[in-house]
């Protein structure tokens, strides 16, 4: 199948929301565990809209950007939903992202 650019970045788009919205209904589910098993977190995506703001010149600071992934502030969400991190979850993300990059 083949589309056109501009039907290709709305479908990029819309998934993109969708996973967004999946990330936001799931929160059971701890940054710590998505950086140990995909290598990527709501942070990262959060990071990744920024950097893709600034390079089109559309003013946005990191906390507007958290809250566009984490649909409400970045404070209220940590309060509401985040976890200590165990040990083992710990050793495993320093395993896991000793060579990350942003």
């Amino acid at each position: 199948m083949q589309t056109d650019d501009k039907t290709r970045t709305e479908l990029e788009a819309a998934a993109f929301r969708r996973l967004v919205e999946h990330l936001r209904q799931r929160t059971d589910v701890q940054n710590i565990d998505l950086m140990n098993l995909a290598g990527f977190c709501r942070n990262c995506l959060s990071k990744w809209y920024l950097a893709e703001a600034e390079a089109r010149g559309v003013s946005m600071t990191d906390p507007q950007a958290r809250e566009a992934v984490y649909g409400m502030p970045y404070d209220e969400w940590k309060k509401k939903y985040v976890k200590e991190a165990t040990p083992e979850q710990l050793k495993k993300l320093r395993e896991a992202t000793k060579d990350h990059k942003h």
